[in-house]
Formats: structure tokens, C-alpha cells, sequence
């Protein structure tokens, strides 16, 4: 059997997710999903599905009418019953609430998807002409509260990718360990940081999809596109490092074509990623909470610093839509714009 990719491997895992979902969802559901589907990624569905499990959970725990009504047997005309005021009173809930005894906070970005999610939901059943009403319409979506970035500055980033070469502030069994590790961690660090890829398309890259000809890596999109993505000098000399490594080992069945695995000879995951990154920014820097995506963020940071082009940084990011970069990096225009105060001399000093 042909071993799959990473991609088509979440896809297959994602399907499955979702169907077992489905199974805690009223039946009509169903029709939103396989509608959807041409258009939206397995993940964006998973996440579509969470969502419509809270509201409708939300439904027959606090409407008097549909108290012990199970969710599964609820049928479509239920949307025409419901108000605006409803789903307002919905978002007032998803601010504080309990499931199971696991406690749920949600902000402004939390309540925001999940009326993105119903909005999309109404749409379709609208537009098919199953319900008469489009009550998530009508309500406005929350405010969001601008965020500063969070991201490394360049001292930070040599003393971060110095600890992961040397690991002199870790623990005697974190050198140990370290000392297996170290190789893969530096090429996988270096990469993140030199090229400003997400931490799904660096964990999905196979052995074939490095080319030190043109010193590129190909990678699949969010929306499943892929791209050559370039990288220079000092990632290249970390990935021929590891791979002088990796080409030794033994993968287990089905990981043979990942380029970065695990201990266990896996391929490496999201988790184990956001994990190693946490342990060596804890080392270099207390106070902010760097992820996976701030080491984008530094990247993205960088690359505008030294050209000055947004729509460079948008391109080589893959933001679809530019407006998505300048957002991000507004706070650094707005220096460059103040910088542009004093360089301009109007008269000579005496």
C-alpha cells in the first residue's frame, strides 16, 4: 500500500473526526457538511462541527420548549424558530460556561468564529430555501481588540537558536536527551525562523521536497496549493546537517518519506513542535509566550525591516489577501513613517 502524504493523512483522520461528530448532531447537518465541502479544508469543517455542537447543546440545555430533546433528533424547522434575540443570548453564554465539569471562557475571537460559523450555517439552509428566516444575519459580530505581535528580537533569536545548538540552561536529563535531539531541533528551528512557515506545512514536508539545487522546500498551502518557498545560507547548513543524520535512520511503517521525525521514528506532529519551541523560548525569554506562529511573526518582521515590501512579505507569508500583512505589521509602518520625520532637511545648521 502506498504510504500516504501528511496532508492526506490529516484529510483521512479529519473525515473521521468529523463523522464521528456528525453522530452527536441533528441529522440535517448532514446536508450542510457534504455542501460545504467543495469549498472549505477538513480542518475548517472540524471546526464548523465544535461550534454547532456548543449552539445546539446550548439549545436544549436553556430553551424550556426543547428540555430533554436529545440534539440528534431536532429537525431543521427549529432554525425558523429562533430569534435574533436568541442568538444574543447565546454569545452572552459562550462568555462563561460548564460541559461536563470542564470550564469554557471564550473572548471577542472565540464568539466571533462561533457566529461566523452559524452565520454560515444559515446561509446555506437560506439559500436552499429549507428555512425562511436568516436570524444570524442580523447580529453584529464582536469587537476585537487589536493584539500587539508578539515575536523575538534579534538578540533573542541568536541566543534562542544558541541554546537549542548548546542547551547550557537545561536540566542534566534534558542534556541527555538533548544531546539526541539537538541536530534535528536546530535544523527544525532554523527553518521556522529563516523561512516564516507554519508548523503544519514544516511538519508535513517529506525527503523529496527539498531541493539544494535552488536551496527551496515545497510546501502545500492553507487551501492546498503548493509553493516553492527559497531559504538561505544558514538553513541550508542546518537541513544538510540533519539530513546527514536522518539518511541513517530507520522509520517506522508509513514515516519513511517524512523529513523530520520523532524518537520514535514518526513523524514529527504539531504538538511535539509547539512543545520544543516552548522549552527553548522559556530559556531565552520569560515574559513573552513564544509559539510556533511568533517565530513567523519574527520572520515576517524581519523580511519587512530589511525591504521595506509588504506585499513581498505577503507573498512569501501566503496571505491571500495583503491587507491580512498590513495589519500585522501596521505598528512597524508606523515607525518607519515616524523615521521619515528627520530625514528630510529643510535648512542647514549654522
Amino acid at each position: 500500500m502506498a504510504e500516504h502524504t501528511y496532508h492526506d493523512q490529516v484529510n483521512i483522520e479529519n473525515a473521521k473526526r468529523l463523522r464521528s461528530l456528525l453522530e452527536t448532531l441533528p441529522r440535517f447537518c448532514q446536508y450542510f457538511f457534504r455542501g460545504i465541502e467543495p469549498t472549505t479544508s477538513s480542518r475548517t469543517r472540524i471546526a464548523y462541527a465544535y461550534d454547532l455542537r456548543v449552539f445546539f447543546d446550548f439549545l436544549v440545555s436553556n430553551n424550556p420548549m426543547l428540555k430533554n430533546t436529545p440534539v440528534t433528533d431536532l429537525k431543521v424547522d427549529i432554525l425558523d424558530q429562533i430569534k435574533a434575540i436568541d442568538i444574543e443570548e447565546y454569545l452572552d453564554y459562550l462568555t462563561y460556561y460548564k460541559t461536563e465539569e470542564t470550564e469554557r471562557i471564550n473572548t471577542e475571537n472565540g464568539k466571533k468564529r462561533k457566529l461566523v460559523s452559524l452565520r454560515s450555517f444559515y446561509n446555506y439552509y437560506y439559500k436552499k430555501e429549507m428555512i425562511t428566516t436568516n436570524p444570524a444575519s442580523l447580529i453584529s459580530v464582536p469587537k476585537l481588540h487589536e493584539k500587539e505581535i508578539v515575536r523575538l528580537e534579534i538578540d533573542e533569536v541568536a541566543k534562542l537558536l544558541d541554546e537549542v545548538e548548546n542547551g547550557d540552561h537545561m536540566t542534566k536529563a534534558q542534556q541527555k536527551y538533548h544531546e539526541k535531539t539537538k541536530v534535528r531541533d536546530l535544523a527544525l528551528m532554523t527553518l521556522l525562523l529563516g523561512t516564516g512557515i507554519r508548523v503544519s506545512e514544516c511538519v508535513g514536508l517529506d525527503m523529496n521536497d527539498v531541493d539544494f539545487d535552488n536551496n527551496g522546500i515545497k510546501i502545500r498551502r492553507k487551501g492546498g496549493y503548493e509553493v516553492v518557498v527559497y531559504f538561505g545560507e544558514e538553513v541550508r547548513e542546518a537541513l544538510l546537517d540533519y539530513l546527514a543524520e536522518r539518511k541513517k535512520l530507520i522509520p517506522a511503517d508509513g514515516h519513511t518519506n517524512a523529513l523530520f521525525l520523532s524518537m520514535q521514528m514518526k513523524r514529527l506532529n504539531v504538538r511535539s513542535v509547539e512543545n520544543l519551541v516552548k522549552k527553548y523560548a522559556a530559556t531565552v525569554t520569560k515574559l513573552k509566550k513564544i509559539t510556533p506562529h511568533k517565530l513567523r511573526s519574527t520572520y515576517g518582521t524581519s523580511l519587512y525591516r530589511e525591504t521595506g515590501d509588504i506585499y513581498l512579505v505577503a507573498d512569501v507569508l501566503g496571505h491571500k489577501d495583503v491587507n491580512t500583512t498590513k495589519k500585522h505589521y501596521a505598528a512597524i509602518e508606523d515607525s518607519r513613517r515616524r523615521s521619515a520625520a528627520n530625514v528630510v532637511k529643510l535648512r542647514e545648521k549654522e
